[in-house]
């Protein structure tokens, strides 16, 4: 499939630190004036090195503590999976399994072996070969449900480490404020310093709240999207796999695949001509839609 970008995301990012940013440099104006200043000049106040380093650099180390070196390594794929996705058309699995089912049905399975060069899909290519291959029906739909499985958990794993980064950056943000606090009763007859050594003490909260939730839980709440919008189109495949061994009819075929989505979304492709008329998959590879359905493979169906 091919990738496309994801403005959402990008507008995301910069609503989310430009609001903040601007709440932090507007000024009201003195009386008799009414409305804000501009003032750029509130930023530094925002601005401390030595919370930065307990609030950042001790979220990466619990982080280094908790996870492989792989797991750092995976960031750069995971902000290409977050900022240009692919794009997982359910309709477009629909219709080229349901060719796959009118071929199987009119020359047979060993005839769809001449296809297996043209798939890309890596689990569509493997179900087919099962097929041609003459694997008992219910050995396909063990090995199936485990590569069903297997992307759940995996998906599963390297989320964890986005979710740890949220609830680890607010605790380090409060470890930043109690060290300020500290500080700052060490030296409680300067009076003139308590305003600012609080200032300083309540600025790695303010970090911590800023990681967790505009940084680490966006990104693992997205790559849950991503997650969900694959695994759907991978249950399509296995249950249209399962269904062509079994000899359906392509058109039942066609129906049972389309009741398996959202209302809103069958409603959509039949308003284009129904799954028939989409254009089958072009190379599409590792991405991020979790979808517990019915059986054994007991993954949620989005709705």
């Amino acid at each position: 499939m091919r990738r496309k970008v994801d403005p959402n995301t990008i507008m995301g990012l910069i609503l989310g630190f430009g609001l903040v940013a601007l709440s932090i440099m507007l000024s009201e104006k003195e009386a008799p004036e009414t409305g804000y200043n501009i003032l750029a000049a509130n930023l530094k106040a925002f601005y401390n090195f030595p919370s930065i380093l307990i609030t950042v650099g001790g979220t990466i180390a619990s982080l280094m503590i908790m996870f492989p070196v792989s797991q750092f390594l995976k960031i750069p794929k995971h902000l290409k999976i977050i900022f240009s996705p692919r794009e997982y058309k359910p309709e477009v699995y629909i219709s080229k399994l349901t060719e796959i089912a009118k071929k199987a049905r009119m020359n047979g399975l060993l005839s769809l072996e001449a296809d297996l060069e043209e798939m890309t899909d890596p689990f569509l290519k493997k179900g087919i070969q099962m097929l041609v291959d003459g694997v008992d029906p219910e050995e396909v739909k063990n090995q199936l449900e485990s590569s069903l499985d297997g992307l759940e958990d995996r998906h599963a794993q390297e989320r964890a480490f986005y979710d740890k980064g949220a609830s680890l950056a607010p605790a380090f943000g409060m470890i930043g404020t109690l060290i300020g606090l500290i500080n700052m009763l060490k030296s409680l007859q300067d009076v003139e310093s308590l305003g600012p050594n609080m200032a300083v003490a309540l600025v790695t909260t303010f970090y911590g709240a800023i990681l967790a939730n505009v940084v680490f839980s966006p990104i693992s709440n997205k790559l849950k999207v991503r997650h969900d919008e694959e695994y759907f189109c991978m249950y399509l495949i296995y249950e249209g796999i399962l269904a062509i061994q079994s000899g359906i009819n392509p058109n039942l075929l066609n129906d049972k695949l389309m009741n398996i989505l959202p209302e809103y979304q069958r409603r959509r492709i039949e308003a284009k001509g129904g799954a028939s008329a989409a254009t089958p998959p072009e190379p599409e590879g590792k991405a991020d839609t979790k979808s517990r359905a019915r059986g054994r493979v007991g993954k949620r169906v989005r709705t």
